[in-house]
Parts: structure tokens; sequence; C-alpha cells
């Protein structure tokens, strides 16, 4: 398990074993949308601002990773769905552990949505990559999330936590998910799940308000925060991504790390305007 834990150190910060990641794994899910135009131009920018780890498909680590000076952890993800499909919400595997080794992955993520009419394909095929990332030394991260008829609210800590734990006891190192509105109720999901927890990033909102629940989400026992188009949609990418690293990483208080990073507070979060089905 040796190299299992020297790849998750190039995730993480060493020294709060906190994380920051970015996925930029959006334009299969709903094409070129703003801020994935020039993939090398945002893979610099993230790397330059103090994520962890980024995360994305195998085609765009051939065109535009490590696109600056600055370094930063490869997650290949796995999974792909397209909003074109007759159900956006069944993912399949487009690409194998090994193809993501070969790439230089530092780990392999694959997504799962726990209630989707192909569930149970899902979850078969997330216990196979899981066997081979245990063979082969990889960190998997599994994004968890309650999706489908039966699930009335993606929020609500009832499904959350249950679509946790699955993604720990089919072998996850790590568990995305999201984030269910209070740190009483998310504590319920932390503490169900016995790997680490981050959250997704997703909501819309102003800069405080995204900032004051990756906060809320820490001070639960979440162990970071996978912020994509709230962070290569923002127009001011590299203080965004600043402030959630003081955040998580240092324990800034939401107001300390706005004002060290010099954010402007109250900018509304550009979101691409289109559903998005990632």
């Amino acid at each position: 398990m040796i190299g299992k834990m020297i790849r998750m150190q190039r995730i993480m910060d060493r020294g709060s074993g906190k994380m920051v990641i970015v996925p930029i794994d959006h334009g299969i899910s709903d094409g070129p949308i703003d801020g994935l135009i020039n993939v090398r131009e945002t893979v610099s920018t993230i790397a330059e601002s103090g994520a962890n780890g980024i995360l994305m498909h195998k085609g765009m680590v051939q065109v535009g990773f490590r696109g600056g000076g600055s370094d930063i952890g490869l997650i290949v993800h796995l999974s792909a769905g397209t909003m074109l499909s007759p159900d956006p919400l069944n993912k399949v595997i487009v690409t194998t552990v090994e193809e993501a080794v070969a790439l230089g992955a530092d780990a392999i993520s694959i997504h799962i949505n726990v209630g989707a009419t192909d569930t149970g394909r899902m979850m078969l095929e997330a216990g196979e990559v899981a066997r081979d990332c245990k063979r082969l030394g990889m960190p998997l991260l599994m994004m968890m999330y309650p999706r489908g008829e039966k699930v009335s609210n993606e929020k609500d800590v009832s499904v959350v936590k249950i679509a946790a734990r699955i993604g720990a006891e089919l072998g996850a190192d790590i568990v995305k998910t999201n984030y269910t509105g209070s740190k009483e109720s998310f504590r319920e999901v932390v503490e169900g799940c016995p790997v680490p927890v981050v959250i997704a990033g997703g909501c819309k909102g102003t800069d405080r308000e995204v900032l004051q629940m990756i906060k809320d989400a820490m001070d639960a026992g979440a162990s970071g925060v996978a912020l994509g188009r709230n962070a290569f949609q923002h127009k001011e990418p590299k203080k965004m991504i600043g402030a959630v690293s003081l955040i998580v990483n240092k324990g800034y208080l939401v107001d300390d790390a706005i004002n060290k990073v010099g954010l402007k507070d109250e900018i509304i979060i550009p979101i691409s305007p289109q559903k998005s089905f990632h």
C-alpha cells in the first residue's frame, strides 16, 4: 500500500492532510462550456492558484495537463455520460486504470448516480475499478450522488449518507458527495462514511456563500472540496481558489480568507446557463 500512500500525498496538502480539487471533466457531459475552451490555459491558472489536484478525462491530459510552471496532482476520471443521452444519469467506464497509470495519474476517479436506472451496473463497475486500483496502488475517489426517480432532494441527509457509505463499501479511498446544508446534518454523513469525504462545490451563490458552505463542511469533518464551475468559471479564479485553499488547508475564517486574497465580496459566481448533467 506504500504506492497508494505516496500518491495520496500528491493530491492533498501535506501539512493539513486536506485537499482542494478542481474538476474540469465537464466537457463530456456539458460540452465546451465557458472556462474549458482553452484547457491548457485553464490548467495553468488552476495550478498557480494553490489547488492540490485537478481532475480530467484522458483526452484532456494529453492536450492540456501541466500547461504552466506550477505542479499539481493529476486525477484521471474514468466515468462518462452526456446530456444528449436518453438517460444522462447513467455513467459508463471509458478509461481503464492502466491507461490512467500510463498517463501519469496520481489518483483515479469514477462517478455513480445512486438511484439512476442503471445504478447496479455502475456499482458493479466501481467494484472492478476498486480492485484494479488496489492491485496497482492507485488512490480511488468515488463521486457518489443520490440522483434518480426515488430521490426528491439530492441534498437530503437521509440519501446523501447512504450514497457516501456505498462508496466506502465499494472500496473508495475518498468519497465526494453533496453538502447537506448544515453542519449538523453533514456530520452524519462524515460519521457514517469511514473514508475521507469531500464536498461538491456546485451550489449557486455569491463568493461568500460558497466559501461559508466550504467552511461549514470543514467544521463538520469534511476532508476538502471539489470545486468545478465555481472555480474555473469565476471572474477571478486564482483568488477564488486561493481563498478556498486558505479555508481548507489553513483553517482560515471566511472573512479572513476573502481579505487575504483580495477577493471582492458579493461577486455572483457565473454558472453555465444550461442544466448540467455532470
